[in-house]
């Protein structure tokens, strides 16, 4: 199936990362709808989706961006539904029965939050992921690429860290929803192979008291586990970015609020982790080669379910480059042209020494690598947040509640 055919349901598709890979996804020839509840997030960022698409297509004459012309409702029709809301998301299903696969990033996603209110968190994470699941096996749609997270890890045994690292041990109720969210996933691709493995032994019982008018049926789901690991940066434009709700859980969006006065100082939590400097490492990969992570998995999927392949498979995205808190920060300074202010406190819960990703899978097999860097990361977040001070601040009504 070709892209420009296909249609995919993207929920959370107004946040950080999903916005990132919506305009992706529209730019590679895919038809998006997207789901959010907006409860951390805004529609202004499908409507600066929208503007950059319109960029594009204007830069080229392809025929493939014709659409950019439809106003924005009809590009990508918007539904605010919470994936706790099954009724809500199959009307979704209902309204479009051409959709083929699902993204699926909605959901609750700060470590340091997960350990205040853990029962939020299994409750969205999970239940709202299950609801999901059963209205897609109801509308016969098995195929799905799932946001996990690489806090499945825990605090892994050997760096950089291989997908085959155990996942069973980590240190927070987030990381843990991730966990348990891919073990669903996995068991449900095992489920549809023994049904498929029924349904075939049935017709072939049953194949001389049917006309040969029955079309066959396939059972069997498909599924990609993006571990990634520490997304940060911003569309180059500077048009689009991450737009924080209060304070900011992560590094990267708390230095840019600090740089721009929305916030005193960083807080750099603990300087006595077993590494170089005393803080923690992690893999940081910019946002647009993680938006194009997604677009290369559900191609994968495609590529196998066309070679008669379906299970579920795990795959890190990241650099396979660790950099410490004060590396970030040093390296954001030189973006910003300035040094900005930081005080050390204690530790954070929940946090593990090093997260370094081994990405030579997703290299080999989804034909992706992160292409930006570090000096580029910062550079894209800081031009969004000194042109977006207050992030999708403006007032953004939906032209079309659903």
């Amino acid at each position: 199936m070709t892209p420009s055919k296909q249609a995919i349901l993207v929920t959370g598709g107004c946040g950080y990362i999903g916005s990132h890979t919506v305009l992706r996804l529209l730019e590679s020839g895919y038809k998006v709808i997207v789901v959010d509840n907006l409860s951390n997030s805004s529609y202004e960022s499908l409507r600066r989706v929208h503007k950059l698409y319109a960029i594009t297509a204007s830069a080229s004459p392809s025929a493939q961006f014709e659409d950019a012309a439809l106003p924005i409702e009809t590009l990508i029709p918007f539904y605010q539904v919470d994936i706790l809301d099954r009724p809500g998301l199959s009307k979704v299903f209902e309204d479009h029965p051409e959709i083929s696969s699902v993204i699926h990033f909605a959901g609750r996603k700060a470590v340091g939050e997960s350990g205040r209110i853990p029962l939020d968190y299994y409750n969205v994470n999970i239940s709202g992921t299950v609801n999901l699941l059963q209205v897609m096996e109801d509308f016969h749609v098995r195929k799905i690429v799932f946001s996990s997270s690489a806090t499945v890890y825990g605090n892994p045994p050997k760096f950089p860290i291989p997908e085959d690292s155990p996942i069973d041990v980590v240190m927070s109720p987030y990381g843990r929803t991730k966990v348990f969210l891919e073990h669903i996933i996995k068991d449900l691709c095992v489920a549809s192979v023994i049904k498929q493995q029924e349904y075939l032994q049935d017709r072939a019982k049953n194949a001389n008291n049917n006309d040969g008018a029955e079309i066959e049926r396939n059972y069997e789901w498909s599924a990609m586990l993006l571990r990634y690991f520490n997304p940060a940066g911003a569309h180059p434009s500077g048009i689009m970015g991450e737009d924080c709700k209060g304070t900011p859980n992560n590094l990267m969006p708390f230095l840019s609020q600090v740089a721009v006065g929305k916030l005193e100082r960083l807080a750099v939590f603990g300087n006595d982790y077993p590494t170089q400097d005393g803080t923690c490492i992690r893999d940081y990969l910019h946002v647009v080669d993680l938006a194009q992570g997604h677009v290369a998995a559900l191609a994968k999927l495609d590529q196998e379910q066309a070679a008669g392949n379906h299970g579920c498979k795990a795959y890190n995205l990241g650099t396979g480059t660790g950099y410490s808190v004060f590396d970030m920060i040093k390296a954001f300074n030189k973006a910003v042209g300035t040094e900005l202010p930081y005080k050390v406190t204690d530790r954070r819960a929940g946090d593990v020494p090093n997260l370094t990703s081994d990405p030579r899978l997703a290299n080999r097999e989804l034909n992706w690598k992160a292409e930006k860097t570090l000096d580029e990361m910062c550079a894209d977040l800081w031009r969004w947040q000194r042109h977006n001070p207050d992030g999708y601040s403006v007032s953004a009504s939906i032209p079309h509640p659903i």
